[in-house]
């Protein structure tokens, strides 16, 4: 196999990696360095999270960097302000051996005053998120007259987020770089017309099928009915006892309401949204990451740019409407070479969705018996064994008390003691489990929505219908609103938005009719003026938003 000194890294960078225990190169490592060490190759990489892309390109730039120039040389884009703190850390990690080169990031949600101090005292690298960078560049707080080399980090998560025009006005205002690195998961249409306008032949990438499933993660998926969705969750949560994961739910109000009544329930667990304050979200990130919370519900846009290693489980509470965002969540376990596991729980309605899934992620989705109340029990018993006979006693003075111990239990036979062990750690859950209803939906209830997913497959009026919710009454009220996707929206995106805004559930929802400059919206009567009131007249990236009924006048369709 190859080694990172073959591929051309140097010897002080060389020592960094094998202290910090990397000892062969990833494959997308072993094909984009030699490449990007050239420093004058534009590149596209697409690869899946997790497969050690940051080292792909940040071992290069601390390689081409000029020690003596105290100016920024290299400039990396990324989401958000955890991905933005993770990759500045990471390149700290590598350069520790190779001494005077400098890592600064800059990232929204704090003071920009200090983070404008860090640049003026000088710096190499500057890992930025795009807001924050557009925002230093227009108070002439950084100069990129001098950047040499541009990484796009996630390119299709920060055209997913809106960050099109952000990214075009940063590579407008690096006139002088001699290369431009990108990196997604995915291809989308976007990304391809960025790189068109502006890379010059870039030499491209691929590691393992675009879109495809990491190999490490098993796609599994619960078939019930809506109204079990809830009981579905809680059963799969305990029947993992040692699970750590994140639950992706639709919006805002989904996920406080999952956390909450999970948390009445003794789970540890705590929700991530857009409502939540920098200072509230880095609070449940640092609780998550030590492992004090070991759930954490989230929206797709609020958990962009997490990087937590370790997670075992991604359940998705409801399937994306976006099967690419499947991936994104999927990807979030089976990281750095561990196994992980990414389950849906789906209703009759959603199964035509899970093949879209299948073909795209060019994988199984296996399909799970929901366990039983007594299947529950048991694997949580036999986790509480294992842990009893794990447990350190090597640190305490549990001698000192063995006499008392013995005085105690003298006439009490081992067995009644062990089961008396189990009662108190298990006695809510066999109350709560004892006669636990089976969630498992039977084939005659599958029977009678076959017809509705073949015409759903068929129809891309029905299946649209169907994918924003719907109440199959016809009657719906159209709404007009000024957003589109030259705003940055896709549909998935712009449903996500929506939802947020106005805290309402995507069942009232009919189709969505997405134009570049304006969108169309169906939505049941009883819920129109609720949209409006919390939408209209509030402001999206500086512009101000107009919805009204369509029907009215104002956004009637030409």
């Amino acid at each position: 196999m190859t080694s990172f000194a073959e591929l051309g890294i140097e010897e002080g960078l060389l020592q960094s990696i094998q202290a910090l225990g990397f000892t062969q190169p990833t494959p997308i490592q072993e094909k984009a360095i030699p490449v990007l060490l050239q420093g004058t190759k534009d590149f596209i990489g697409l690869a899946q999270t997790g497969t050690g892309k940051t080292a792909a390109f940040g071992l290069p730039l601390l390689q081409l960097i000029n020690k003596a120039d105290k100016f920024p040389q290299a400039l990396i884009i990324c989401p958000t302000r955890e991905l933005c703190l993770q990759i500045a850390s990471d390149l700290d990690k590598f350069k520790s051996k190779k001494a005077n080169v400098t890592v600064t990031a800059v990232y929204g949600g704090t003071s920009i005053s200090m983070q404008i101090r860090d640049l003026k005292r000088g710096t190499h690298v500057v890992v930025a998120t795009p807001g924050r960078l557009i925002d230093l560049i227009e108070r002439k707080a950084i100069n990129l007259e001098q950047i040499h080399y541009v990484v796009l980090d996630e390119a299709d998560e920060m055209l997913n987020m809106g960050f099109k025009d952000d990214i075009e006005f940063i590579l407008k205002n690096t006139p002088n770089r001699q290369s431009t690195w990108l990196f997604s998961a995915t291809m989308p249409p976007e990304i391809r017309q960025v790189s068109k306008r502006y890379m010059d032949k870039p030499f491209e990438i691929t590691v393992g099928k675009v879109n495809s499933g990491n190999a490490n993660i098993d796609h599994q998926y619960y078939a019930t009915q809506h109204h079990n969705r809830y009981e579905v969750l809680k059963r799969i949560i305990d029947f993992n006892p040692g699970i750590y994961g994140i639950v992706f739910a639709r919006t805002k109000a989904d996920t406080q309401d999952i956390a909450e009544k999970l948390t009445r329930e003794g789970y540890d667990i705590d929700a991530i949204h857009g409502d939540l304050t920098q200072q509230q979200r880095d609070k449940v990130m640092g609780l998550f990451r030590d492992k004090s919370v070991k759930l954490l519900v989230a929206t797709d846009v609020a958990a962009r740019g997490i990087d937590v290693q370790g997670i075992t489980h991604v359940i998705n509470y409801e399937l994306p409407d976006d099967v690419e965002v499947y991936t994104h969540r999927s990807g979030r376990t089976g990281r750095a070479g561990n196994s992980g596991v990414s389950v849906s729980i789906v209703t009759p309605k959603e199964i035509y969705r899970l093949r879209q899934i299948e073909r795209l992620v060019n994988t199984r989705v296996h399909k799970m018996d929901i366990p039983s109340g007594k299947d529950v029990c048991r694997k949580q018993f036999f986790h509480f064994i294992d842990k009893m006979l794990q447990a350190d006693i090597s640190h305490g003075e549990y001698e000192a008390y063995l006499p008392v111990l013995r005085e105690k239990f003298a006439a009490v036979e081992k067995e009644e003691i062990l089961q008396r062990v189990a009662a108190l750690e298990f006695d809510r859950f066999l109350k709560y489990y004892e006669n636990a209803a089976d969630l498992n939906m039977r084939e005659d209830s599958r029977r009678g929505d076959r017809g509705a997913d073949r015409r759903a497959e068929r129809s891309p009026r029905e299946g649209s219908e169907r994918k924003y919710g719907g109440g199959g009454n016809g009657s719906y009220q159209r709404l007009f609103v000024n957003l589109g996707t030259k705003d940055g929206f896709y549909k998935a995106s712009f449903l996500q938005f929506i939802l947020d805004m106005s805290d309402l559930k995507k069942e009232v929802l009919g189709r969505i009719d997405m134009k570049e400059m304006t969108s169309w919206i169906e939505i049941e009567p009883s819920a129109g003026k609720k949209m409006i009131k919390a939408i209209d007249g509030k402001n999206y990236r500086g512009r101000k938003i107009r919805m009204n009924d369509a029907e009215s006048g104002g956004g009637r369709r030409k």
